[in-house]
């Protein structure tokens, strides 16, 4: 199967609309047909069907209970009560069909309603959910399953690892139990929990599934367009259907062990290839966003190229491209060429197992590297990434810069050796002045930028129409502004 042919069985579980089949079937009781005794001359009367009392020996009360009341029964209960509907509104854009009087129709906005899931993780109201499920929201409510209904205030939402925080204001709220990603027993049960095609339904309970842990440590090769980072799933054969996303995967004991995210499909219903956000990985970025808004990143200090192939397509190890100065990497000895075949113990047979540990890194975590003709192994203690931890300075009030350094260069894949990056821009002076995060200052009229604080001041004392340069995704533009200073 062809790589984008792969690629296009992946789908978001998104909130879509689609006709349910019908299904009949009995109530659930033991029905019994009587019939009255043929003759050679009678005609056969029609069967009746009538409900009868139970066989004498069937088990009654708390016996009868017991039986039902299985560990899947009482670790949905356990994390039901704290799973909500996540409802958003949000404006798409759509392209009309051409028609005899309009063939080429112009792009055209609408209002359009989402649904997701997500579950409470703390009992002053912070929900966990997806990023997709909020993604451009305007506005975000939530309902749990009692029926009540709040609006919900976005905290922060990271599109690379899909995960989205949430806080609304209540009392008495449930709360889902968390338990860990790690030691994970492939055929274990799990069940997933959420709202699938939730707007078909009247009421605001969610539904079970059931199944096994199919996998752990998944990699999912994103779409082109795709910044989000399927990396160390864990994959389950409980049903996720449209609905679901942002929803708790949920082991037998009751504990939250996954956020469901994503499903192979060629159906775009459940086909047994569900994939979930490690809860580990999805608290840690939680935390993040609520500590500060952004998620917090770490880094090794070296870029890597996949191994060479066998016959079978099939790599052994990974081969370091680049070294940054400075970095965990550097300090280590870790020269350009070295093959690098397993971190903390386990293979590194793609380049998709080494940026799932990148993903995953924590601060001061330590990384022992298996290198190709070194004995023993080589230890690295992760570190801020360097636009992380460099100094912010801010411009035009809304904007906030660093400095351009080898490490930042090295990290970002930057073509010019100065500027002053971008990391962070209000969304109002975006869309004035048509800077993004992540582009770099090079130059300002006929002056080369050096720094963030010589491009914050040269800012801050231009004046007319101005012309910036700067790199884009290794392209260099140019914006013009204009600036028009009040007299004083």
């Amino acid at each position: 199967m062809s790589p984008s042919k792969f690629r296009a069985m992946l789908f978001w579980v998104a909130a879509v609309a689609v006709p349910l089949g019908a299904c009949d079937g009995g109530d659930g009781s033991d029905d019994v047909v009587d019939s009255a005794p043929a003759t050679e001359t009678a005609v056969q009367p029609p069967p009746l069907v009538r409900r009868t009392a139970p066989p004498p020996r069937r088990p009654r009360g708390e016996e009868i209970f017991g039986s039902r009341n299985t560990a899947i029964v009482a670790a949905a209960a356990r994390v039901a009560p704290a799973v909500v509907s996540v409802n958003v509104i949000r404006t798409e854009q759509f392209q009309p069909r051409s028609s005899f009087f309009d063939p080429f129709p112009m792009p055209r906005t609408r209002r359009g309603r989402g649904l997701g899931s997500g579950f409470i993780v703390s009992d002053d109201g912070v929900i966990l959910t997806n990023d997709h499920v909020v993604r451009d929201a305007e506005r975000i409510m939530v309902t749990l399953p009692d029926g009540r209904d709040f609006e919900a205030e976005l905290v922060g939402t990271d599109q690379l690892t899909d995960v989205a925080v949430l806080r609304i204001r209540g009392t008495d709220l449930p709360v889902a139990p968390l338990g860990t990603s790690e030691g994970l027993l492939i055929g274990e049960w799990s069940l997933a929990i959420g709202n699938p095609f939730g707007n078909l339904f009247s009421n605001s309970e969610p539904s079970v599934t059931a199944g096994v842990i199919s996998g752990t440590g998944r990699h999912i090769i994103p779409d082109d367009e795709d910044r989000v980072v399927y990396l160390g799933m864990i994959q389950t054969d409980a049903s996720i259907n449209p609905g679901n996303s942002g929803g708790p995967l949920v082991n037998s004991a009751g504990e939250v062990i996954g956020v469901n995210s994503s499903i192979f499909s060629r159906s775009g219903g459940s086909e047994g290839l569900g994939f979930a956000i490690p809860i580990d990985r999805a608290i840690r970025v939680a935390n993040s966003l609520i500590a500060s808004g952004e998620v917090e990143r770490f880094w090794l200090g070296f870029e890597v190229d996949a191994g060479a192939e066998d016959i079978w397509g099939r790599t052994h190890g990974i081969t370091v491209s680049s070294v940054s100065p400075s970095s965990p990497a550097a300090r280590a000895e870790i020269s350009e060429g070295d093959r690098v075949v397993t971190a903390n113990g386990r293979a590194l047979r793609t380049l998709l197992d080494f940026e799932s540990l990148i993903l995953d890194l924590e601060e001061g975590e330590s990384i022992a590297l298996g290198i190709e003709g070194r004995p023993g192994s080589v230890t690295l203690v992760s570190e801020a990434l360097p636009s992380i931890s460099a100094d912010r300075v801010t411009a035009l009030e809304q904007m906030e810069l660093i400095t351009v350094t080898p490490s930042i260069r090295a990290e970002r894949s930057l073509g010019y050796e100065t500027g002053a990056l971008i990391v962070h821009i209000e969304p109002d002076l975006e869309g004035r002045i048509g800077f993004r995060a992540g582009d770099v200052i090079l130059q300002i009229e006929h002056q080369l930028i050096e720094s963030a604080e010589q491009a914050a001041e040269v800012l801050r004392r231009a004046s007319g129409n101005v012309a910036v340069y700067i790199e884009r995704k290794g392209e260099v533009i140019v914006r013009r502004l204009i600036f028009r200073r009040g007299r004083g």
